[in-house]
């Protein structure tokens, strides 16, 4: 058996006769636990923010949009179809228009976008299930639209109000200074049959009708749309569909994926995730300075039994490592016992929902490897470091 080792484990495992360092070795223990706790759950919680976000912004968001490099708008002709319905790995694609306009509801006011869509937009787009009043589009009531929760409470206007319309108003297109205000705008009366709620950003800024009333708003010709959104049949290929339909389609259009389309959202969850990695970390460091503690009373305690050692032919470095090996098995179980702690609390809240963040919505957390091999990694790598400093304190003149 390795002599360090052995020696080490006695020390950690056996009680010594000061009660003193008894204790202060069992607070370096629970620093660790806690520590390697912390950091677990603020990961897991992080991961779990991290999905369920994405899952929102996936609802509402496709697999992969095209839009036009110079102008708000382009023509969908044969040619642009023909790649699209021959493109593999595309299960299903929508034409939409996406403009800024004015709403209107019984003297209130109100800015934000409308979104027309053609009838396959829900094979694209899930945004459909977070109706929550009235229902989605129907090509039987062609005036109807669906509003965001933001914009009907700002307006205060629910669905099938047919003493008041709905007013949506858009700049008509053309040159020039505006000489007659009421004439400058295009308006239609529109009427509510469904409110979504998604996001409170998403709710105040989108209202969704049939492609066909956009058009007719925007005064745009047929077959004139500001994007098409597409589903991928593989998720996780849409990088490569990306870069072939770039080729296919030419500089005219942009082809962006949806982590494109939403850069900064994505930048910004990767940043929280790393400082919030880092602050716990600098936790688990001072945590670790009760281990440096603890092995270094542990030294002067077993002064005597040094020099036994050191009497009978062990060697400085081999008394080292006694100690360094102390301190990482202190760390390791510390580490087994928070890790072990914090997995199973992380599978009760997915099971029981312990955690609430709303009366009908829990807190999300996620159980994935890397973050269980970022944690182990973490605190063995700190632990090995507490360890060494603490043993460097181990010299010829102690133990002589």
């Amino acid at each position: 058996m390795n002599f360090p080792l052995y020696i080490a484990k006695r020390y950690l495992f056996s009680k010594s006769s000061n009660n003193t360092i008894n204790i202060i070795t069992l607070i370096a223990t629970i620093g660790v636990v806690v520590g390697t706790l912390a950091l677990f759950i603020v990961l897991s919680g992080f991961s779990g923010l991290r999905t369920f976000s994405i899952g929102l912004i996936n609802t509402f968001d496709p697999d992969i949009k095209i839009t036009s490099v110079k102008g708000k708008s382009f023509k969908f002709n044969s040619t642009i179809q023909t790649i699209l319905d021959n493109q593999k790995g595309i299960a299903s694609y929508s034409k939409v228009i996406e403009e800024r306009a004015f709403f209107e509801f019984n003297k209130k006011t109100h800015v934000a976008y409308i979104k027309g869509v053609d009838t396959n937009f829900t094979h694209v787009n899930r945004i459909d299930t977070t109706v929550y009043v009235g229902t989605w589009l129907d090509e039987k009531i062609p005036l109807g639209v669906v509003i965001g929760n933001g914009i009907s409470n700002t307006l205060s206007v629910g669905i099938f109000n047919f003493l008041e319309p709905l007013k949506i108003y858009v700049p008509k297109p053309g040159k020039g200074y505006i000489t007659n205000p009421i004439n400058a705008f295009n308006k239609i009366n529109t009427q509510p049959i469904g409110i979504f709620a998604l996001t409170d950003e998403i709710d105040k800024k989108f209202t969704f009708t049939s492609l066909e009333l956009a058009q007719e708003l925007l005064s745009y010709g047929p077959g004139k749309i500001s994007g098409i959104e597409i589903r991928a049949t593989n998720y996780n290929k849409r990088n490569l569909l990306t870069t072939e339909l770039k080729n296919k389609l030419g500089k005219e259009f942009k082809v962006e994926t949806s982590e494109q389309l939403n850069a900064v959202f994505y930048k910004m969850l990767n940043t929280e995730n790393l400082v919030s990695y880092l602050i716990f970390t600098l936790v688990l460091i001072i945590a670790l300075f009760n281990v440096i503690g603890a092995i270094i009373m542990m030294i002067l305690d077993k002064r005597d039994n040094l020099k036994t050692l050191y009497s009978v032919g062990a060697t400085i470095k081999d008394i080292k490592r006694i100690f360094i090996f102390q301190g990482f098995l202190l760390s390791v179980f510390g580490l087994f016992i928070g890790l072990t702690s914090g997995i199973i609390l992380i599978l009760l809240q997915k099971k029981y929902q312990l955690f609430m963040i709303t009366q009908s919505l829990p807190y999300p957390v996620e159980l994935t490897f890397l973050n269980v091999i970022t944690v182990i990694i973490t605190i063995l790598v700190l632990g090995f470091l507490a360890s060494q400093i603490a043993s460097s304190r181990i010299s010829k003149k102690l133990v002589e």
